[in-house]
């Protein structure tokens, strides 16, 4: 492919990265409840579930969620109750007090990891959206395959340095949370976004994809 086309599609790329969805969130509220120690899982969850979403949408999954209303449905239901969960589960949280407010329980890594996979994979628009996107940037007059992987591989860097750089700001402004106070706020506010984004994943149209 051209440079011209990599470019636009990396640079579109980013842009649309930048806009915090409801991954992002997740990044966020696990940075600011467990600081850089959650980092590494959320990232990971991220990169792969970019990577599952992108891929089936190359093997045809996204054409098929496009035209069938009963499957688009079904994973956006469930997309949108496990969003939905997770921020019920944020805005339940317990706050620590005292010298505990800067040292809150662990949360095991490979959950972490879960959590975030099943947010960013199970999207259906998010793979209907690959289905729309990718072909826009391709040189038809040029082998397709190649060029797909390399989007693919832009595609989940530039996802990867995205969440990574959240989840560091996160951490970063969760040192000045130190009162129970402004934690509990924290957590409320990111539990009242993700059960905000699950509300609009529910609301999702396929024809909107």
């Amino acid at each position: 492919m051209s440079f011209e086309h990599w470019l636009a599609f990396a640079a579109a790329s980013a842009v649309m990265l930048a806009i915090p969805g409801p991954t992002i969130l997740l990044v966020i509220s696990y940075a600011l409840g467990h600081g850089r120690r959650t980092a590494g899982a959320t990232v990971a969850g991220v990169a792969l579930g970019d990577f599952t979403a992108m891929t089936a949408s190359m093997l045809g999954l996204g054409a098929l969620l496009a035209t069938s209303a009963a499957i688009f449905t079904v994973l956006k239901w469930i997309g949108a109750a496990y969003l939905v969960w997770l921020g019920i589960k944020l805005w339940r949280a317990p706050v620590a007090a005292g010298a505990d407010a800067a040292a809150p329980a662990d949360e095991k890594p490979l959950r972490v990891f879960a959590h975030t996979y099943v947010v960013t994979a199970l999207n259906p628009k998010s793979i209907v959206f690959f289905v729309a996107f990718l072909p826009q940037f391709l040189d038809l007059s040029r082998p397709v395959l190649p060029q797909m992987v390399i989007f693919e591989i832009t595609f989940l860097v530039l996802a990867t340095l995205n969440a990574f750089t959240y989840a560091l700001v996160a951490a970063a402004a969760r040192k000045t949370i130190r009162k129970p106070s402004v934690q509990k706020v924290v957590n409320r506010t990111g539990g009242t976004l993700l059960i905000g984004a699950g509300l609009l994943t529910a609301g999702l149209k396929r024809t909107s994809a």
